[in-house]
Formats: C-alpha cells, structure tokens, sequence
C-alpha cells in the first residue's frame, strides 16, 4: 500500500512538473469556431502544440468571446494574450498600408492577392514589430463580386442604381461609378433588395449564400475587386519567451496554415458560386467593357490610396505590379 502511495504521489509530482514546464498562451479571434478561418486556427494550434513535444498549449477564445474584434489587436501588444487574429484592413485608420489589400480592383484573383501579399508582407511584418508584435501567417476571404437587380454590361449601367456600401471603400465605388451609395447591414440586405431600398451590392459569394441572395436578386458578376485577409500574428516578446524548438514549431505550424488557408479559401469560393447558381443566379465574369470601366475605377482608388500611405505605398505598389 505504501508502494502504491509512493507510485501515485511520485506521478503527482511528475504531472506537476510538466504542468509548470509547459507555457499557456490565449488566443482570442473575431469569428465562430464553424467559420473557415477558425477551422485553419485549430489545425494551426494543434500542430505548433505537437511541434512543441507538449511545452506550449494555445487556448483558442473564438467568436470574440474573450476580447471583442476591434480589441484584440492591442490585448496581445499589451500582453493581456499572447497571439490572436484580426482583420487587418479593419486597422487601415491606424495606417493606411494595413489597408492595403481592399484596395478595390488592384488585386482581382487568388494569384494577384498572393502577389500583393509578398510585395506588402515586410511593410506590415516592420509595423508590427514597432508595436511589439510579430506577424505569423495571414489568409484571405472570397473576393468581392456585384450583385445586382438588373444585367449590368458597363459602369454607365450603374449609373443611377442604389448600391449597398458597408464602407469608405464601397462608397467611393458608388460614387465613381454613378451610383447612389446605401448603408444596409447584411442582416437587412434581403428586405432592402426585396423592397427596392438597394438594386445593387458588392460583396462576396459567400455572403451571397448565407443570405439567400438568389431570393432577391438574379445577377451576380465574379468581379473580385479585392480579397481581405486576415493576419494571425503573436506578442513578440511572448514568442522570445518560448524555447527554441517551440519558436520553430510555431513558425513551422504558421507556414502550413498559410499555405492550407490560401487553398481551402479558393476552394471554397468556387464552391459558394457554384451553389449561387444552383439556386438559379446568373453567375459570370464582369463583360471586357465592364472589366476594363473598373479597371479605371481601381487605378483612381489605388492612386489615392498611395497619397495617403506615402512613399511605402508607392513601394508596395511598384513590387507588386513589377
């Protein structure tokens, strides 16, 4: 019976021993544990937790359960946790190089957005670290389309539509393209196309399905005017903290759920259209002429952009068009 003792109290101990080595970090994200992004989070914790050999264990808080979205940003600056994700043209007022990436119609596929990503990725990867953070991976959401009431061939179809904005960017896509702009929240997107409040929005194909857009609306055209994404990124000071093989299994987990984000978020994208016109949408590519009116439209956004980001803007921009 001693020996039993013994043999338990000396397991205790050696539980303890593991529980004091071992390092906890929280990670707060924006988003429901169902959503995409999320999904890539939990294989991401699971393999920078098995690439440890057990030393580091990430709790994931997700659906802003622990900070709200706009919050979590400066939780990890300020060591409140020690890594989370957020969507990083949400902090364009910050700077306007975080907002890079919804500049509309300068990145307008998978491949260009990708593009853009590596032409941008060391401007942003220098503002974290002069805030004490470190960017770990980033993936992208679908890219924005137009959905519309009515066949549109041209921007000068546009003209006069009341388009639904969600913000400056959207705006100013409305008012260069003769259109009148509408604040409508998706939850009311439905009963504004249904009442006539808007004939025209530009979102992505997943918020098509989630909304049952083909309801209300017949049009969608696959115009990817951009493709935000999100950042995953750490408290560098946290990530110095950890032994050098958990430091490599983080980078290694984070270069894997890049890479495996990139990916799922295209496949999923061509899935959302495929159900758009399933459910009887017109799903197509924008026509030559309406390609090349919104190309117009980008050069001027993109243009204004780069006066507002100076000249790492105009760095950013010449690398990625290069």
């Amino acid at each position: 019976m001693k020996r039993l003792h013994a043999l338990i109290a000396a397991a205790t101990l050696a539980a303890c021993g593991t529980a004091s080595a071992q390092t906890k970090w929280d990670m707060p994200t924006p988003y429901p544990p169902t959503n995409s992004p999320t999904e890539n989070i939990m294989q991401f914790v699971s393999d920078a937790e098995k690439g440890s050999g057990g030393k580091l264990k990430i709790t994931v808080h997700s659906n802003a359960s622990l900070f709200k979205a706009p919050e979590i940003k400066r939780a990890v600056q300020g060591g409140q946790a020690q890594i989370g994700e957020i969507l990083i043209s949400g902090y364009s007022n910050e700077d306007p190089v975080f907002g890079v990436d919804s500049v509309p119609f300068l990145a307008s596929s998978y491949a260009d957005a990708a593009k853009l990503w590596k032409a941008s990725r060391k401007a942003i990867e220098e503002r974290f670290a002069r805030q004490g953070l470190m960017v770990l991976y980033s993936v992208p959401w679908p890219p924005q389309g137009i959905y519309s009431s009515k066949p549109i061939n041209s921007i000068a179809d546009m003209k006069g539509l009341k388009m639904r904005t969600y913000n400056p960017y959207t705006s100013r896509i409305a008012e260069l393209a003769g259109a009148q702009p509408v604040t409508i929240q998706v939850a009311e997107l439905a009963q504004a196309f249904a009442t006539g409040a808007v004939n025209a929005n530009i979102t992505s194909g997943a918020t098509g399905y989630d909304t049952k857009a083909w309801e209300v609306v017949k049009n969608y055209y696959d115009t990817q005017a951009w493709l935000p994404k999100n950042i995953v990124f750490a408290n560098k000071a946290a990530f110095d903290a950890l032994d050098k093989p958990s430091q490599a299994a983080v980078l290694k987990a984070a270069a894997a759920a890049e890479e495996r984000g990139w990916k799922v978020s295209e496949e999923k994208n061509k899935w959302y259209l495929e159900e758009l016109a399933k459910n009887g949408m017109h799903v197509s590519p924008p026509s030559p002429q309406l390609k090349a009116d919104f190309r117009k439209i980008g050069d001027t956004m993109t243009a204004e952009w780069m006066k507002t980001a100076g000249a790492d803007g105009q760095a950013i921009v010449d690398a990625y068009r290069k």
